[in-house]
């Protein structure tokens, strides 16, 4: 019954498209599971108000879509998606005759997908090749597999993976996939490590599943994949040669590289900054110049080649690329100069070798284009014959090929040297000179210069003779020039003789200062001679050598000193009379000497005038004087008591004879009363020795018992200490405060030092101090007594001019009254 079929309804896949389970007739979409088999699954119920109306249904039923007369439809047997996605179905009403009454309207059975379907390769085996370095993570190789359930849908969602690597080196993985493209590519490892010549195939078994690979009901499928690793191909090309100044059009294809896959962008980089970069690749990585290039200018370059990815980014290491340009015979041979110059003595032998003429080439050495030869193709002057002269084709050496030359019949030749190389030929100019000989010997203009008397005290460079020698070789040549030298009678070279280079005169002069004490007389023998050596056959003879006799006279000199200085030292605490040193003089005639002080300011020195001993004859003082210096005079007794001087130079060394002292006047130190609180203050001691005596590690100590009670000291380092008060309890008044100082020195010397210390009070942090406290000043009693008191005075002294004027009027009253009287007047009597 109908209560029958709607618990059926109840229990179909899906609602119709309102939601409900029956309706009127009108076009209605319904979904519904794949896969399950139903019998006579009700859909739908339709309703119409057409009395005895019927359903009929049409349209894509494969048999499986039913409708009953009453409206109820169903289904059965399994739906397949995978064969009809979607059913197109049409519904319509019939009435008792058979008569359309409503419809027909669409109804669309939607078929839901499930996963029942496993995914499958394309193939079962994928061959696939890469090549060593390949970029890492770039997919050389697709694998593709497919799942006939719903793209849309989960259950045709596939994920590759690789399950197994043959061989596996070390467990490390060297390809990968990209688990939904199927994408395979090297890992990082992979790029690195993969070598053809270790191992040239792979074997991978992938998988792929459906689900996403997410599930644990996914189905799956394996694949073979066999990789065949090739030699990368991102190789420098080795050595590349260009030959220099090509014709052939430009740019030329020099070299090639390549990128192991398609697709890479080429770059090149200079490795040195050059004024132009001469070459170019374009993207199928070949390299071309650009110009001809010329070798003489640069014989190689060395570059870069990069490779980059569509990123701009470097896929691999830059290759270097090497271009060497080889030589081609362009340039002809070049002289060595404009002209040459070469010498020849006028009586060299046939054979002899003149000089070696050397021209050069720019092409490149060592190969036919720089394989030069020479030859002399013109002689000027013939005289006395051509053919002069020949130079070896190979070597250049250019040699004298005929009878010994003349320099009196042609001092100069003139030589055009033909130099070629395979192709050029250049003329190269060449002067020989021909070079006087040394076959004349010097000649004394006369044999004896005589005697010759000089003072001794001649001076240093003074000209005492001039000689003359002449020779007839060729003037101002090596060997015409005269060297005059002393070959007997000064074995100490007191003489020296220089050569005017004009005249060739020799200036005999004193070399060093003359003494008639020692050397009274001089019998010199004087050679002339050239620099350049005599040919074989002549020799030197009495011609070339002179006598003259030099007698030295005497002059009264002074002493002379056997030092330029004296020196001692000595301590600045020796006795007195102690010895500091003997200086000596002697006078060169061999008069006795004395000796005598000169300078000496502090009246410290004495000397013994007949010894020449000095001692000190006073205390010595180095902080006056640590430097001391006096002359000392050696005076020629007899004769002209002629003197000499010297200096003596005493330097006194130091002793610790300084006590210890304050660097300055403390005189400023204060503590404001009334103390509150515990305070110190800083001082500083020095001493006037000098290193190592002057104290730089004092000690200090206060300088009495009692101060130990108000006052503590401490060392703050070598030469400063701490003055601290030990309570509070201070007194507003002045405290004299007495340090011990001690230098340690050796021996050790102490001072007592004293300052004040102030207790004041204080404004505004400065020490301040009433009248009536401060020394010599008037207390306010005593100042107010001194005023009382000069008021008193003042008063005494008003009062007694006061009475003495009143008795002074009192008697001139009595005067002017006595006169008035008769009796007052003598005149009257």
């Amino acid at each position: 019954g109908f209560s029958h079929r709607l618990a059926k309804i109840r229990q179909m896949t899906g609602y119709g498209q309102d939601g409900e389970f029956r309706g009127p007739l009108k076009p209605m979409v319904f979904s519904i599971s794949e896969g399950e088999e139903k019998t006579n699954q009700v859909i739908f119920q339709f309703k119409t108000n057409t009395p005895n109306g019927k359903f009929q249904l049409s349209g894509e039923t494969d048999n499986i879509f039913h409708i009953n007369p009453d409206g109820i439809l169903y289904y059965t047997g399994i739906l397949d998606r995978e064969k009809r996605a979607v059913h197109n179905l049409q519904v319509k009403v019939l009435d008792a005759s058979g008569k359309l009454v409503e419809g027909p309207f669409p109804i669309t059975i939607e078929v839901k997908d499930i996963n029942d379907n496993r995914p499958v390769f394309l193939q079962t085996r994928y061959n696939g090749t890469v090549r060593q370095n390949s970029r890492p993570g770039k997919p050389f190789m697709y694998v593709n597999a497919t799942d006939r359930d719903d793209p849309t849908t989960l259950h045709a969602k596939l994920f590759y993976r690789i399950a197994i690597q043959l061989p596996k080196i070390k467990d490390v993985m060297y390809f990968q996939i990209n688990n939904q493209t199927g994408g395979i590519s090297l890992t990082l490892e992979g790029s690195k490590e993969l070598d053809p010549f270790k191992n040239d195939r792979y074997d991978l078994v992938v998988s792929v599943m459906d689900m996403g690979g997410q599930s644990d009901n996914s189905f799956s499928d394996t694949a073979s994949v066999d990789i065949i690793v090739e030699e990368n191909i991102w190789k420098a090309p080795g050595l590349v040669t260009i030959k220099e100044n090509s014709t052939e059009p430009h740019p030329l294809k020099i070299t090639q590289v390549r990128w192991n896959e398609p697709g890479a962008h080429y770059f090149l980089y200079e490795k040195e900054k050059l004024p132009r970069f001469p070459f170019s690749i374009d993207q199928d990585g070949i390299i071309y110049a650009t110009e001809p290039l010329d070798r003489e200018e640069k014989d190689s370059y060395v570059f870069y080649a990069a490779v980059k990815d569509e990123n701009a980014r470097l896929i691999a290491r830059p290759l270097e690329i090497q271009v060497e340009i080889t030589d081609i015979n362009d340039n002809p041979p070049v002289c060595p100069s404009l002209v040459t110059v070469f010498e020849v003595q006028e009586n060299e032998k046939i054979g002899s070798n003149i000089g070696v003429f050397q021209a050069h080439d720019m092409d490149q050495q060592g190969t036919t284009n720089s394989f030069l030869q020479y030859e002399i193709v013109e002689q000027s002057p013939l005289l006395p014959s051509e053919g002069l002269f020949l130079i070896q084709k190979v070597s250049a050496v250019i040699q004298l090929a005929k009878g010994s030359l003349r320099k009196q019949d042609v001092s100069q030749y003139h030589l055009k040297v033909q130099v070629s190389d395979p192709d050029f030929k250049t003329i190269c100019h060449v002067i020989v000179n021909v070079i006087d000989i040394n076959d004349q010997i010097p000649i004394f203009e006369k044999n004896s210069y005589g005697n010759l008397t000089i003072n001794e005290d001649a001076a240093v460079g003074t000209t005492i003779l001039t000689i003359q020698a002449t020779d007839a070789d060729e003037p101002f040549t090596g060997s015409s020039k005269i060297l005059y030298n002393i070959v007997e009678g000064d074995p100490n070279r007191k003489l020296v003789i220089e050569t005017d280079p004009i005249t060739n005169a020799g200036y005999v002069k004193i070399n060093k200062p003359l003494d008639f004490e020692t050397e009274p007389m001089y019998n010199l023998v004087i050679k002339a001679e050239n620099p350049e050596p005599l040919v074989k056959e002549v020799h030197y003879n009495e011609s070339s050598y002179a006598h003259f006799f030099l007698k030295v006279s005497d002059v009264n000199e002074p002493p002379v000193f056997s030092r330029a200085l004296y020196q001692a030292q000595v301590l600045e605490n020796a006795d007195i009379n102690t010895k500091l040193i003997m200086v000596n003089a002697t006078d060169p005639e061999g008069l006795p000497v004395s000796y005598s002080l000169s300078g000496d300011t502090q009246g410290w020195l004495r000397i013994d005038g007949v010894t020449g001993e000095i001692f000190t004859m006073k205390h010595l003082d180095r902080e006056a004087a640590k430097n001391y210096q006096v002359k000392v005079i050696a005076t020629e007794k007899g004769r002209s008591f002629l003197t000499s001087s010297v200096y003596f130079h005493l330097t006194l060394m130091d002793v610790n004879d300084n006590p210890p002292r304050l660097v300055k006047d403390y005189t400023g130190f204060f503590f404001c009363y009334p103390l509150k609180a515990k305070g110190s203050v800083i001082f500083e001691a020095t001493d006037d020795d000098q290193p190592p005596h002057r104290g730089f590690d004092f000690t200090f100590s206060l300088g009495s018992e009692p101060l130990k009670y108000d006052w503590e000291l401490s060392k703050i380092n070598g030469t400063h200490a701490q003055l601290s008060t030990k309570h509070t309890n201070f007194e507003e008044r002045v405290y004299q405060v007495y340090v011990k100082i001690n230098d340690g020195g050796n021996p050790p010397l102490e001072n007592t030092v004293s300052f004040p210390v102030t207790m004041c009070t204080c404004v505004d942090g400065r020490c301040y101090q009433p009248a009536d406290t401060m020394p010599g000043m008037p207390t306010l009693g005593m100042a107010i007594g001194t005023l009382l008191t000069t008021f008193i005075v003042i008063g005494v002294i008003l009062t007694v001019t006061f009475i003495c004027l009143k008795k002074k009027n009192n008697e001139n009253k009595a005067n002017s009254k006595l006169a008035q009287s008769p009796e007052s007047d003598p005149l009257r009597t």
